[in-house]
């Protein structure tokens, strides 16, 4: 059920549009290093599946936890409640995001509207409890 409060984000293709073509860029590397086309292939095929997942996946903040969607099918909750605290790794061009729970630890890429990311877990979690790297 969603309230008039929830927010989904919108995907973001920048981050595995990035990974994919720095596999091709690593080619000029080949004089250098001939083994070089493997780390070209490990990168293409990665950022294939980040396309993938920036295609299929959508995070939403409820007013109580954060969840992780694909379609219409929730398949993840995090309630902010076990949230000990998040950062947003390089915030001029963010690319990961981090958070901790009591008992484990999530790291991300960004895979989503970075802003609008940053701009509701300031809303949502108290300021002791996020720690962004703006």
């Amino acid at each position: 059920m969603t309230s008039s409060s929830d927010v989904t984000l919108e995907p973001r293709f920048w981050v595995p549009l990035g990974v994919t073509l720095l596999g091709p860029a690593c080619l000029v590397l080949q004089p250098l290093w001939p083994g070089v086309r493997w780390l070209t292939l490990a990168l293409v095929l990665f950022g294939g599946f980040l396309l993938l997942q920036a295609r299929l996946l959508r995070l939403r903040f409820t007013d109580t936890d954060l969840e992780v969607w694909r379609g219409e099918q929730r398949i993840r909750s995090f309630p902010y409640a076990g949230w000990l605290g998040w950062t947003l790794f390089w915030p001029a061009l963010p690319i990961l995001f981090y958070f901790r729970e009591d008992q484990s630890i999530h790291l991300l890429p960004v895979l989503f509207d970075a802003g609008t990311l940053r701009e509701q877990l300031q809303q949502r979690l108290a300021p002791e409890v996020g720690t962004s790297t703006s």
